[in-house]
C-alpha cells in the first residue's frame, strides 16, 4: 500500500507539491496527470526517498520513507523516464548485481520468466550500448522487478517502446496489479491511463486538482443534461486545467 498525508516539497520559496495525500491499495494502479511543471515527478522522487518531502508523511507498506528508509525501499522499484543501466554489465550481469543488492537467492529462477515477459530473453550476454532505447527499459525494468515489489513507480514507462512493446508493458502493468502491487503511473499518454488505471489524480501547480476512480473523475466532469457521450479522460484533463480552482473528489 502507498500512503500518503500532507506531502509538501519545496524548494527554497518555490512550493513544487503542496500539501498532497493520496492512498493507493494493493491491487490499484494510480494514474498521475498533470501539465509540465505540475509536481509530478517531484511527487514520485519523494516517494521513491530520492528526495526528502518538506513536510509530510509518505508509506510504502507501511514503512515511513523518511524514518525507515531501507525498509520502505525494499518494497519499492522506482523506473524513472531515463533507463540508468551499467556500461560494462551485461544483461544477465545487471540481473545478478540487482539479485546481490536485494539478496535475492534465487534470482536465476525469476530472471528467466522476467526477461521472456519482456522478450529480451535473447539478449542476456548483451551490453547495453548494443541495446535499443526500448530494450534498455526494458532491462531497467526486469531489475526492478526481480526483488517482487509491492510498491511499483512509473514515470513515462512507454518512452521508447514500439507498439509490441506497448502492449507488452501493459500486461506487465496490469499483471502486477493483478498479484496485489500497489502502483502509480505518471504519464501524458492518457489513453494509456484510461486502459491500465483504476484511479487517476490530476495534479495542477502542485496541487490536487481532482481525484478518485475513472467513473468519479467522468461523473464530477460531465454533464448529465449535455448531448453526446461523457467525457474522456483528454477531455476531462483539459477541463480540469482550464479550471484550476474546480473542487476536487476525493481519492479513496
Amino acid at each position: 500500500m502507498i500512503e500518503v498525508l500532507s506531502l509538501t516539497k519545496l524548494y527554497d520559496k518555490f512550493t513544487a507539491v503542496d500539501g498532497l495525500s493520496l492512498t493507493v491499495r494493493p491491487g490499484e494502479v494510480l494514474g498521475l496527470v498533470g501539465c509540465n511543471g505540475a509536481g509530478k515527478t517531484t511527487t514520485l522522487r519523494c516517494l521513491a526517498g530520492i528526495i526528502p518531502p518538506t513536510r509530510g508523511t509518505v508509506r510504502l507498506d507501511g514503512h515511513d520513507i523518511v524514518a525507515d528508509p531501507i525498509a520502505a525501499k525494499r518494497t519499492l522499484a522506482f523506473f524513472p523516464d531515463e533507463p540508468r543501466l551499467f556500461d560494462y554489465l551485461t544483461v544477465e550481469q545487471h540481473l545478478a548485481f540487482v539479485a546481490r543488492i536485494y539478496q535475492v537467492a534465487d534470482y536465476r529462477e525469476r530472471a528467466r520468466p522476467l526477461l521472456e515477459e519482456l522478450e529480451i530473453d535473447n539478449k542476456a550476454g548483451v551490453l547495453p550500448a548494443e541495446l535499443s532505447r526500448g530494450m534498455k527499459q526494458k532491462l531497467a525494468i526486469a531489475c526492478g522487478l526481480l526483488h517482487q515489489p509491492k510498491v511499483i513507480l512509473f514515470d513515462e514507462p512507454l518512452t521508447g517502446l514500439d507498439p509490441i512493446g506497448i502492449r507488452r508493458m501493459k500486461a506487465t502493468i496490469l499483471r502486477r496489479a493483478r498479484e496485489g502491487v500497489s502502483i502509480i503511473i505518471s504519464s501524458h499518454l492518457l489513453p494509456l491511463l484510461e486502459e491500465v488505471c483504476s484511479h487517476v489524480l490530476l495534479l495542477h501547480n502542485g496541487k490536487r486538482l481532482a481525484g478518485g476512480t475513472l467513473a468519479e473523475i467522468v461523473e464530477q466532469f460531465h454533464d448529465p443534461q449535455a448531448a453526446g457521450a461523457p467525457p474522456d479522460l483528454e477531455e476531462i484533463f483539459f477541463r480540469a486545467t482550464s479550471q484550476p480552482s474546480a473542487s476536487a473528489a476525493p481519492v479513496p
